[in-house]
């Protein structure tokens, strides 16, 4: 699980700043398998923690993630309150682990963690993901799914 901050065109109406990334636009928080397909997906304004937009994915997607015994996520994700959303979302099965940096400043590639940045890489393939130009975030979402729906028919 993680999420990707992205910048608005001028003619977004939802707007929000995501200060630690110091983007000025969107944020799309995306659940991935080991295949890097989606389970779940939401679209939120950039000002939304990765946390609470994590949360809203889950929720949104819960039916299709029964089944789940764990969740992955990055260290942005760290905290017991993050697990407890999780669990209460998903059930009482579902462990969080939390993939961390092995040392600070240094460049050491982990598997685990690129699984969702391959599949944003493969978004950003698309053209019109690099930047959001929608209007609205209830017609970015449908993108999003028509996109991976794209990738998941090329795989066939």
């Amino acid at each position: 699980m993680d999420a990707q901050s992205v910048k608005n065109a001028d003619t977004a109406e939802h707007k929000g700043y995501d200060a630690g990334k110091k983007v000025s636009g969107i944020k799309r928080p995306v659940a991935v398998d080991t295949q890097g397909l989606p389970h779940a997906v939401a679209v939120t304004t950039a000002e939304v923690t990765d946390r609470q937009g994590a949360v809203q994915a889950l929720a949104c997607c819960k039916t299709g993630l029964g089944c789940v015994p764990s969740v992955l996520a990055d260290g942005g994700y760290t905290g017991r309150p993050f697990a407890e959303h999780v669990q209460k979302t998903l059930g009482e099965h579902v462990t969080v682990h939390i993939a961390k940096r092995s040392e600070l400043h240094t460049f050491k590639v982990i598997p685990t963690r690129w699984v969702v940045e391959r599949s944003f890489a493969w978004l950003e393939k698309h053209r019109r993901f690099w930047k959001n130009a929608e209007r609205t975030l209830n017609t970015s979402l449908p993108f999003i799914h028509l996109a991976f729906l794209g990738i998941l028919l090329k795989r066939l």
